[in-house]
């Protein structure tokens, strides 16, 4: 008879990641960014407009989708755990211009990073000044004349490529999010390995470690 004594796995350790507040601000957030572009896209093109119909069941869940996009943040800020890894992504530490070298130059194995790598505190600070242009923007699209130094023509052009970029950024989130199964898991469930967290994420180890 063969012994599976030697064939048990020990669990893998697992640290706790986000909080419940902090994955609930990310979907609703996520669902709210999507349901925009998704809402934009249909007044763009023309073949999903001609597929989706309704134009102005479609104008109206873009407009409030879009202003509606700032309330999980702002409803967040009451969690501890949220306003401090806000004060992360608000920080660019030493180690982290080491890890823009590191992607720059395509240098293989282990990149040093803390919570948020800097790709990651860079892709949040675009997000965080984008979305005020949007709603801005919308505001002014969507109310003429309020401000006359800003035409509406100008508030468009502004507003039409601003969401274009957002729409590259926000693919290129997803795509790598898809790739990464373990980052995926932990804004799912909250936890994330050790051994994950030790390869993309030292410095953040280090520091759960010391308290």
């Amino acid at each position: 008879m063969t012994s599976t004594a030697g064939s048990t796995r020990r669990p893998e350790r697992l640290l706790p990641r986000f909080s419940r507040v902090e994955r609930l601000v990310h979907r609703v957030t996520a669902g709210l960014m999507l349901l925009c572009v998704g809402a934009a896209a249909c007044l763009y093109f023309p073949p999903l407009a001609q597929l989706v119909g309704r134009r102005h069941l479609v104008v109206v869940v873009h407009e409030w989708s879009g202003l509606l996009l700032p309330v999980p943040f702002l409803l967040g800020l009451a969690s501890r755990g949220f306003r401090a890894d806000l004060r992360r992504l608000n920080r660019l530490a030493s180690y982290d211009r080491q890890w823009l070298r590191a992607v720059r130059r395509r240098t293989p194995g282990p990149r040093p990073a803390g919570k948020f790598n800097a790709g990651q505190k860079i892709y949040a600070g675009w997000i965080a000044g984008a979305v005020p242009i949007m709603t801005f923007t919308g505001l002014l699209m969507w109310f003429t004349g309020v401000v006359p130094a800003i035409s509406r023509t100008s508030a468009i052009f502004v507003h039409d490529v601003t969401a274009l970029a957002i729409a590259v950024v926000v693919l290129g989130h997803i795509r790598l999010a898809y790739g990464d199964t373990p980052a995926r898991r932990g804004m799912r469930t909250g936890s994330v390995t050790r051994d994950w967290a030790t390869k993309n994420h030292p410095q953040w180890v280090e520091e759960l470690d010391q308290r």
